[in-house]
């Protein structure tokens, strides 16, 4: 029997927006070759009326209306019982979630698939959380019309992860967020631009220095562009030494300036 491809499902009032970005470039060649499966779930289809109302007004009072959580979780079941076999993320898009990060994305890259509940209005009904067992994921301080867009994103940065779907796997190495760094610069043609000369040492032949340089300019990069990366990186260092202290000395590409 022919192994099932990894699949998103998405619960969202706005089905045609997929596939949409991601139809193209990588994540639509490999959607087209079978790599992985998107499934799109019309909230509408589980309305309670004949009105499709998947809203009502928040308890309290408040301006807008929240996404009802019967209404939902009657979505979410349909999309959870397909042949994934529950082996799958559930995953609800919101500013109020935890940021995503690369040891999320590759998480969820690793199990079956995901189902993303697309909230949209003022919010979702606190309820359907734990009612669920949905994670709740948000991909930047902003707040966007609704979570379409962040979901196209988070099955973006899955798909290239699944194997098969980057050509050369080696794309995947040390790029951003990899080991908790940002990726170093990259250079190519022409030599000279501007005025401005490609790094030397890239064009010298010497693979030692090259990968020297690159972990120097990884450290740099982190260190004044993400002060928060950076010290989660030596937090996470101290750790490991209070745990195992290194044998020997570091390697001249293991030495942080």
């Amino acid at each position: 029997m022919t192994a099932r491809p990894w699949t998103a499902r998405v619960l969202t009032v706005y089905p045609a927006m997929f596939p949409g970005p991601l139809a193209m470039g990588l994540a639509g060649k490999a959607l087209e070759a079978g790599l992985w499966r998107l499934e799109t779930v019309d909230i509408r289809d589980y309305a309670r009326d004949k009105h499709g109302t998947v809203d009502g007004p928040p308890f309290g009072g408040g301006p807008g209306m929240v996404m009802r959580a019967d209404v939902l979780a009657a979505a979410i079941d349909a999309a959870a019982n397909g042949e994934a076999g529950g082996a799958e993320a559930r995953i609800c898009l919101t500013p109020r979630g935890r940021p995503v990060d690369r040891a999320a994305v590759g998480r969820w890259a690793g199990l079956a698939g995901v189902v993303l509940a697309c909230g949209r209005f003022e919010g979702i009904d606190e309820r359907i959380v734990a009612g669920r067992g949905l994670e709740e994921a948000s991909v930047g301080d902003f707040v966007l019309a609704g979570g379409e867009i962040a979901a196209m994103a988070i099955l973006d940065a899955c798909v290239r992860l699944l194997p098969g779907v980057v050509g050369d796997s080696r794309s995947l190495e040390e790029e951003s967020f990899d080991a908790g760094l940002l990726e170093y610069p990259q250079y190519t043609r022409p030599r000279s631009w501007e005025g401005r000369e490609a790094p030397a040492v890239l064009l010298s032949g010497d693979h030692a220095a090259i990968r020297a340089w690159r972990l120097r300019e990884r450290l740099r990069a982190t260190r004044e562009r993400r002060p928060d990366l950076w010290r989660r990186r030596g937090a996470a260092r101290a750790a490991e030494n209070h745990r195992a202290p290194r044998r020997g000395r570091p390697t001249t590409t293991e030495r942080e300036p």
